[in-house]
């Protein structure tokens, strides 16, 4: 990998159209999404566009599958949503894989969350289920920002049994993630993966989970290549999905470390910046 992103608003690799791609990835939030979390203007005739093409779309976030289905819900068919960074991936309704959270870490999480919120920080847990998203706050500040993106999500008076298989404990701060959330949460990073997935959200997932992982199972599974793979991404949840792909792209509002880690660089998720990248690399 280079160490800085070639900016694709003056240059884009090779030639306009002549790169043979079979895969599509983006993330959602901050980019495909723009600010306001809507979605592209173009977006459906291109998804159409690439269906015709034989080029596969997939979605790979940080929210759950539900929430993801629901927002393709009338191009769905046939595309594979990977969920829940990677824990989570699914086809047609049937699971793909997943890599959920061995016994007894996201009660451990819980636990650590309750030691939070009575020392006074402001922050909630979200146990992500394959079925359900379960959390214990039933504030309506908290459920705004669940609800965006876990769409299928229970409030309960103890998610530290529950009956479902966990591949996710999310947890929203109020504050900023990076400097109280996730360093509260570095005992569990001996054994799992503490990931700073936004402002505000830390994810704590397998050691083997990631977005990276999910794709490179997906690329042997269909038989593509990483020189048939394009992907998109913003924030650090991304860098192993950029890893996988010879055509990286970080959003001109992507982290420094994401920027840093892809081959190029896509104009910003508020400038249409995956739809226009595509239709430039693919002549659409």
């Amino acid at each position: 990998m280079s160490s800085a992103a070639s900016p694709l608003l003056t240059a884009c690799g090779p030639p306009t159209g002549s790169a043979d791609i079979r895969l599509v990835v983006t993330d959602m939030d901050g980019t495909l999404l723009d600010d306001a979390k809507r979605i592209p203007p173009g977006l459906w005739e291109t998804l159409a566009e690439l269906r015709r093409r034989g080029v596969l779309f997939s979605p790979a976030s940080g929210r759950q599958y539900a929430t993801l289905a629901r927002e393709f819900a009338e191009v769905a068919e046939g595309m594979v949503f990977i969920a829940e960074n990677g824990t989570y991936v699914v086809r047609d309704g049937v699971e793909f894989s997943s890599d959920p959270l061995e016994p007894g870490v996201a009660a451990r999480v819980v636990q650590a969350v309750r030691q939070l919120v009575a020392e006074g920080v402001d922050v909630g847990a979200v146990v992500c289920g394959k079925r359900s998203a379960y959390v214990e706050r039933g504030d309506e500040a908290f459920l705004a920002e669940v609800r965006k993106y876990y769409v299928e999500h229970r409030v309960v008076e103890d998610a530290t049994a529950l009956d479902d298989d966990v591949i996710k404990v999310a947890l929203f701060d109020f504050g900023s993630a990076a400097h109280t959330t996730a360093p509260a949460l570095e005992s569990f990073s001996a054994t799992n993966q503490v990931v700073v997935s936004g402002e505000h959200w830390v994810d704590v997932m397998n050691r083997t989970a990631n977005k990276g992982a999910a794709l490179r199972r997906l690329q042997r599974e269909l038989g593509i290549t990483p020189a048939q793979t394009m992907v998109f991404g913003d924030y650090l949840n991304d860098l192993e999905m950029l890893d996988a792909a010879e055509w990286s792209f970080a959003m001109a509002n992507a982290h420094p470390d994401v920027i840093a880690r892809a081959r190029h660089l896509a104009p910003s998720n508020n400038d249409n910046g995956v739809l226009r990248t595509v239709a430039r690399v693919l002549n659409l």
